[in-house]
């Protein structure tokens, strides 16, 4: 029987042996790491626990032990920006011709006809369930806020939040158009109900005359309800949009609680180099944290119909970590007009980054990008990563390289929480049949 056979749902090894691990996620091997970044470790398991970590010892006869034959583990995955109420509406509400414009309209009509608390509890319930299955511990979704949607979908939020703790943790942020924020009393009491249940204040950022006074205002709520950030920010090529380095600004100038957070932040690759090296020393100056959308923004941007693209639409995420920004990579949208595909696999989107953004060669330290960087920008220190006294969540591989791990979809990987191996189910579309359309 081989080591895969032993692993079925359910048990819970007390060690595994020649476990391929990226010393990137686990520095205290540094030492043993092969070129590739790689190091062979056996980790001992207790308690739900990891118990030690120690350099494979080949001559050490352990019984109890499952031996990986190399195989990678990785610690769960941190998935920082999603969109759980627009996922899987594409069935009765897709994207006429794959532009953002389409997408803006496409999900304001769906939001407006169909989002009762029934639909949306569903929908993103099907999403974690996938996403579980899949291997991921933490995210973070933007939800439409715009009134009256936001007194439907922030109390749906809280609950789905507290049935799923202990299998998910899940944090909400508020989206909403920078022009469409309200003003005076109605923002207080907007973001009350943001505060109420436990949400951070976000917004989409992009170029208007008066984008600072409106930052402002958002920065200014923030601050005085003791709400985290996090923006969506110049999701265009337009070399004009200057949003990232106005939210940067405004964060150095206005102290609002943890790491503000920027996601997309696509004009930059299409700006001039000197406008690039300005934007991103306040970047790194301000302490933001940003998030590239590989899957959605490799969709969306420079579509033109009958037009092949001439970009990737993703940021500079090299240059971004030449300066120490924490960049993390997350999923975006699931079957919903703003990316047609994708099921909050983080392996596939990072498997995806790692081809668009040359994440390779060496792969250094970006395999944090998809769970100890996000999850410090999400305030859960020391997870993500695979240490002595670290929760013993896992994803183990039969690939025993990066090479191997990025070459096929690994749908026949084992997820360990608590150092229990988890039933993967997947749910079947078919059961939003009756909601969404099959």
């Amino acid at each position: 029987m081989g080591w895969h056979d032993r692993l079925t749902p359910g048990t819970r090894p007390v060690r595994l042996r020649r476990a391929s691990v990226p010393v990137a996620l686990c520095p205290a091997l540094r030492a043993t790491a092969d070129a590739r970044g790689l190091a062979l470790a056996d980790i001992a398991l207790a308690d739900g626990r990891i118990a030690a970590i120690s350099p494979s010892d080949p001559e050490w006869p352990d019984p109890e032990a499952v031996d990986l034959d190399h195989g990678l583990v990785l610690p769960t995955f941190a998935d920082i920006h999603t969109h759980l109420d627009k996922g899987h509406i594409w069935p009765r509400t897709d994207n006429p011709d794959g532009t953002f414009a389409a997408a803006l309209d496409a999900a304001g009509a769906d939001r407006d006809q169909h989002w009762n608390a029934d639909d949306v509890r569903r929908r993103m319930d099907f999403s974690l369930r996938s996403a579980e299955a899949h291997g991921t511990r933490l995210i973070r979704t933007h939800l439409d806020s715009i009134p009256p949607q936001n007194a439907i979908t922030w109390p749906l939020f809280a609950e789905l939040r507290d049935a799923w703790r202990g299998r998910i943790e899940l944090q909400g942020v508020a989206l909403i158009g920078i022009d469409e924020l309200p003003e005076g009393a109605a923002l207080d009491a907007y973001v009350r109900l943001v505060a109420d249940h436990g949400g951070l204040l976000g917004a989409a950022i992009y170029p208007m005359p008066d984008l600072d006074q409106r930052l402002a205002r958002l920065f200014d709520a923030a601050s005085r309800h003791g709400l985290g950030l996090d923006l969506h920010v110049d999701e265009s090529g337009d070399p004009a949009a200057d949003g990232l380095a106005r939210v940067a600004e405004m964060a150095i100038a206005v102290d609002v609680p943890g790491p503000v957070v920027v996601g997309h932040c696509c004009s930059l690759a299409v700006q001039d180099e000197s406008e690039v090296r300005r934007t991103l020393d306040k970047v790194a100056r301000a302490g933001l944290g940003v998030v590239t959308l590989p899957l959605c923004n490799l969709y969306l941007q420079d579509r033109h119909p009958g037009r092949t693209p001439r970009w990737r639409g993703v940021t500079l995420v090299h240059e971004m970590r030449e300066r120490d920004i924490p960049v993390a990579i997350a999923s975006d949208n699931t079957r919903d007009p703003f990316y047609a595909y994708g099921d909050l696999d983080m392996l596939e989107v990072f498997r995806a980054a790692t081809r668009i953004l040359h994440l390779d060669h060496p792969f250094g330290g970006w395999p944090a990008a998809v769970c100890r960087t996000p999850a410090e920008l999400m305030g859960f220190e020391g997870v993500g990563a695979i240490a002595e006294g670290a929760a013993a969540d896992l994803v183990v591989f039969r690939a025993r390289t990066f090479s191997e791990l990025l070459a096929r979809s690994q749908d026949d990987r084992i997820v360990m929480r608590n150092a229990q191996v988890i039933a993967r189910r997947v749910p079947d579309y078919r059961e939003l049949d009756d909601v969404v359309g099959g």
